[in-house]
Formats: structure tokens, C-alpha cells, sequence
């Protein structure tokens, strides 16, 4: 891989990665956890840990249309 690929590869990591932290920010965990890290990992660990179980379809597609709602909600009120 030459260095410019390499360069638009890592931004792109980047960005995606900042996008996820977002999320993380716009779903109220920091404030809510009062931003201990700690905290938020053994809650990913745990949601990892039901996504590996028989359920995952059923978690997921729960959890996706909740997603849907709270993005259409806010765009609908103009804070997206």
C-alpha cells in the first residue's frame, strides 16, 4: 500500500471512529455514566456479550428500529 492510500485509509478509520463516539455523546451516556469509561466499556462488553446469544437477530432488529425512530424524531424536529 503506497503512503497516500495508507493516509486516506487512517482518515477514513478516523472519521468513522469520531462518528461512533457521536453516538455514544448523542445517546446521553457521558453525561449519564458521568463520563467514566469504565462504565461504558463493561456496558459494550455486555451488549457484545447478548449479541453473541440465540437472540441476536431479535436484539438487533429491535434495537435498529429504536435507532430509526430517535433519527427520524429528531430530524423532525430539526436537531439532527
Amino acid at each position: 500500500m503506497d503512503t497516500r492510500a495508507w493516509v486516506m485509509q487512517r482518515r477514513e478509520r478516523t472519521h468513522h471512529l469520531i462518528e461512533l463516539g457521536g453516538l455514544v455523546q448523542k445517546a446521553g451516556l457521558v453525561e449519564l455514566t458521568q463520563d467514566d469509561r469504565a462504565t461504558l466499556y463493561g456496558a459494550f462488553l455486555t451488549l457484545a456479550m447478548m449479541l453473541k446469544g440465540e437472540n441476536r437477530e431479535h436484539i438487533l432488529a429491535l434495537w435498529r428500529r429504536s435507532g430509526k425512530r430517535a433519527f427520524e424524531a429528531e430530524a423532525a424536529d430539526g436537531q439532527a
